[in-house]
């Protein structure tokens, strides 16, 4: 089944946790990593209470809230606190096992990709 996902590599911050939604589906009990050119990754965690976790290939952690805002998704509250305190991506569809092009929040080229579990 092909819901909604999101699209991005993390850096940086989430609103008011939202009621889960159907577009985030496919995100909850999956990873989404995000791959750069140099072989760096971040691996993204979204709950459906609207935590969200992420860590990077350099052994860097953080958390945040997500919410979604019309066709997008935001973190804020973001720990430890980063270079940018917001971060928004539209959201994307996609189902376990594929992958699609992105930016992270600092304009730099990714390929997101959704793997089954965590």
């Amino acid at each position: 089944m092909r819901v909604k996902t999101l699209a991005f590599a993390l850096a940086a911050s989430c609103v008011i946790a939202l009621p889960a939604r159907a577009e985030m589906e496919s995100a909850f009990g999956n990873t989404v990593i995000s791959h750069y050119p140099d072989g760096a990754w971040v691996k993204h965690w979204f709950d459906r209470d609207g935590s969200y976790r992420a860590a990077f290939s350099d052994g860097r952690r953080l958390t945040a809230r997500w919410a979604i805002e019309g066709e997008r998704v935001c973190l804020n509250g973001i720990r430890p606190r980063m270079l940018l305190s917001r971060f928004c991506t539209t959201l994307v569809e996609a189902s376990v096992g594929q992958s699609w092009p992105g930016r992270d929040p600092l304009g730099r080229r990714v390929r997101n990709e959704l793997v089954a579990g965590r």
